[in-house]
């Protein structure tokens, strides 16, 4: 890839640029492949058919990978154990582990979370008794956050799509507020090409207007000494340090410094006015894309969480249902709720806090049990996903070939097991459902998230 002039001179004074590094970088063609493990899941590399290569040295679950397997074919990553992620953006790692008390119950909003990687990221940093809210304003986005979400499979987490403004309303909620804002994507020219035509200085102005009313439009949320992390996949000033700036200087907020090994060779930047500490990642300097990322503490006072006097839009599900469910899960330190006849299992703080967001549009909240048909449980495919099935529960084993079918919503043979539901797994990793009816099985692997591609 050859890149144009004025893209070049428009990144001149960006502080690290090394033109001639840069472009031969993007002329070589490389491309950096990196997942991001579930902690929580993945227990055995044998399960991949890929070899783990080096750390991600600022991510302690994030490896390199020497080639990009066609990660379609990987039944780990539909069973949520891994998640393939651009390696400098797990660089959020960082400005978490140092800005935050991880052992604390936090209350964190992803604002602008699609397609989750950084929202399943937040998940397995963050502690049990924290709640996340993994926000997307495009609804077609919503929907791909939600499925990585359940795929993840925690208790703590809810999916909203709003836009940034109505948060505005919920006072100082959250302790902590991640912003990876929409930008021009210059970090991302290597990995996809066909954007260095779409790019222009107009494209960065406009963004930039964009990136400050977000910031403002969610600055009302965060509570006084939370933190703000802010990042970008842009190279130009107008997006990164000057925006850091702005939010310095405008929303009274104090730049907090991150630790940084020299080894990773990022570049520190800051602000031209009130001097806000920045992270620059170069392709050409780092083994990973283009990136920027800065933190802040808010200063200034902010409203008090909104009370909400409203009555839920649920019910608490009846003893007599909850006792049913023992075969199925444990619901000892969980409150089972009856949202629109789904059974949402949560814990208490995601419940506190689903009562707080009762104006927002909720897409999903915790683990979606299923939905209670007479007298048995239809079991949701998020149930599958999560760490809430009971050993009880009859389990079917699948090859890798035979996992794959399954993922491809074809009609699976279950032998001789017993009538009625089973999980179906691939080396210990649940997969969804299967129904044995005794001739045959339904397969209830989601329709929409089925394997199109063939082999």
């Amino acid at each position: 890839m050859t890149l144009p002039e004025h893209i070049l001179q428009a990144f001149i004074n960006a502080p690290g640029f090394d033109q001639t590094a840069f472009c031969r970088v993007h002329e070589e063609g490389g491309q950096v492949v990196s997942i991001r493990l579930n902690p929580t899941k993945f227990n055995d590399v044998a399960a991949l058919s890929f070899n783990l290569g080096a750390s991600v040295p600022w991510a302690l679950q994030g490896y390199y990978l020497a080639e990009r397997p066609i990660f379609t074919f990987e039944p780990l990553l539909h069973a949520g154990a891994f998640y393939v992620q651009e390696a400098s953006s797990m660089f959020l790692e960082q400005a978490i582990r140092q800005c935050c008390d991880l052992s604390k119950g936090l209350t964190v909003l992803d604002l602008c979370a699609a397609p989750g990687g950084k929202s399943t990221h937040l998940l397995s940093l963050i502690s049990a008794e924290s709640v996340l809210v993994s926000n997307e304003v495009i609804r077609s986005r919503a929907a791909i956050l939600e499925e990585n979400l359940v795929k993840w499979g925690n208790t703590n987490s809810i999916v909203t799509n709003n836009d940034p403004r109505d948060f505005a309303a919920l006072g100082g909620m959250f302790d902590v507020i991640v912003i990876d804002a929409p930008c021009s994507g210059s970090g991302m020219f290597r990995r996809d090409p066909e954007s260095v035509h779409g790019w222009s200085v107009d494209l960065v102005n406009l963004c930039s207007q964009r990136q400050q009313r977000i910031l403002a439009d969610a600055w009302p949320a965060l509570k006084e000494g939370g933190v703000l992390i802010y990042s970008t996949c842009s190279y130009s000033v107008e997006e990164d340090e000057l925006i850091a700036d702005w939010i310095a200087g405008q929303l009274d907020a104090t730049t907090i410094p991150l630790n940084i090994d020299e080894g990773w060779n990022l570049v520190s930047s800051s602000g031209p006015v009130h001097k806000s500490a920045g992270y620059r990642f170069y392709p050409d300097k780092v083994k990973g894309e283009g990136f920027f990322l800065a933190a802040f503490r808010k200063n200034v006072n902010a409203d008090m969480p909104r009370k909400n006097k409203s009555k839920p839009k649920w019910e608490t599900v009846p003893k007599n249902i909850k006792e049913a469910l023992r075969p199925w899960v444990n619901t000892e330190n969980l409150t089972v709720i009856n949202s629109n006849e789904n059974l949402l299992a949560l814990t208490a703080a995601t419940e506190k806090c689903l009562l707080q967001l009762s104006s927002m549009y909720i897409r999903n909240a915790g683990i979606n049990l299923g939905k209670w048909a007479g007298k048995d449980l239809v079991p949701g495919h998020a149930f599958a996903l999560s760490h809430l099935t009971s050993s009880e529960i009859p389990v079917l084993s699948l090859d890798r070939e035979t996992a794959l079918n399954y993922l491809r919503k074809e009609e699976i043979d279950a032998g001789d097991m017993p009538k009625g539901w089973a999980l179906v797994q691939f080396m210990g990793h649940s997969l969804g459902w299967i129904k044995q009816l005794g001739n045959r099985a339904n397969n209830y692997y989601p329709k929409e998230w089925r394997i199109l591609k063939p082999a």
